[in-house]
């Protein structure tokens, strides 16, 4: 059995201790698709893997959501020696975001500990019982209760800070209607924004709490607002990241990356909005699973 805890609506404020007496601040992705998974010869330089980013900063282990790309980012850490500590955080309970979480590899080692955090979700299930619902039958022949690693869950309310020794995870609702988590990560002088659910008609509240979150980040990462997920043209399609792209001029963010690509954009589609984005934000680019950047302070 896994050993779980349930934390009520509060800020966290954990210490811990690690043996990386690395100072940096790297980000990894490890899925960049939104929606669905789209594995194919048309998806395969920008990936077809849903949403999953590591952050590793100050010998830390945060992941943000944990799409069928957290399978692949939990294979490259059985590499590393046990026990391992990491912290998930979810922007929401859609399949999108919690699909990979059945099959992270780690999650199995009992030597593991993870601690897990989301906001509530429309139907008001928490994060933890989002999580295991979608292990029941039969949507999954196992329930989560067969993980073995340690599993630590903490409920989210907009607001609440997540502290790590010098790690500051601040978060808020910044869609209502999804009740959707952004977040903020701070460290040093340095800071990230994971804000994966944008979308152009956002209310006054909304807007408020996501300038907060990333007025004046070394780092944005954000989506391309997305139409239903029906047949489209991409006569508009530019309409899509500007939402991200007028944010980012506004807050005065020094870096954007556009992630959680539509499943009907191709390669060769998502390279000419590259070239879009770039010309209206110089440091903007699409993201691609296993692209890699280190986190450059402001000066």
């Amino acid at each position: 059995m896994s050993n779980t805890e349930l934390s009520g609506f509060h800020n966290v404020k954990q210490t811990t201790s690690t043996n990386d007496p690395a100072e940096e601040f790297i980000v990894q992705f490890w899925g960049v698709r939104g929606l669905i998974a789209t594995p194919s010869s048309d998806t395969s330089r920008y990936g077809g893997n849903t949403a999953c980013v590591e952050m590793r900063v100050a010998g830390k282990r945060l992941i943000f959501d944990g799409g069928t790309g957290l399978r692949i980012l939990g294979r490259s850490w059985l590499e590393l020696s046990s026990p391992l500590v990491a912290h998930l955080f979810f922007t929401n309970s859609q399949s999108n975001r919690i699909q990979g979480f059945p099959f992270f590899a780690p999650a199995f080692v009992s030597e593991n500990c993870f601690h897990i955090y989301g906001t509530a979700a429309s139907n008001g299930a928490s994060i933890k019982q989002s999580l295991c619902d979608q292990m029941l039958q039969p949507h999954f022949p196992y329930p989560l209760q067969v993980m073995q690693a340690e599993l630590l869950f903490n409920n989210l309310a907009s607001g609440s800070k997540v502290i790590l020794d010098d790690v500051t995870i601040q978060t808020a609702l910044i869609n209502q209607n999804q009740r959707s988590a952004g977040y903020r990560v701070s460290w040093k002088n340095y800071s990230v924004a994971y804000m994966t659910d944008l979308y152009q008609g956002a209310d006054e509240i909304e807007l408020e709490c996501i300038k907060q979150l990333i007025e004046g980040v070394d780092l944005l990462i954000a989506n391309a607002t997305y139409t239903p997920p029906t047949a489209r043209s991409h006569e508009y399609a530019d309409l899509l990241w500007k939402t991200a792209v007028n944010l980012a001029h506004q807050a005065g963010v020094k870096r954007l990356v556009i992630s959680h690509h539509h499943p009907d954009d191709r390669d060769d589609f998502l390279d000419s909005v590259q070239t879009e984005i770039k010309n209206a934000f110089s440091e903007a680019l699409l993201a691609r699973e296993g692209l890699i950047l280190p986190v450059v302070p402001r000066n």
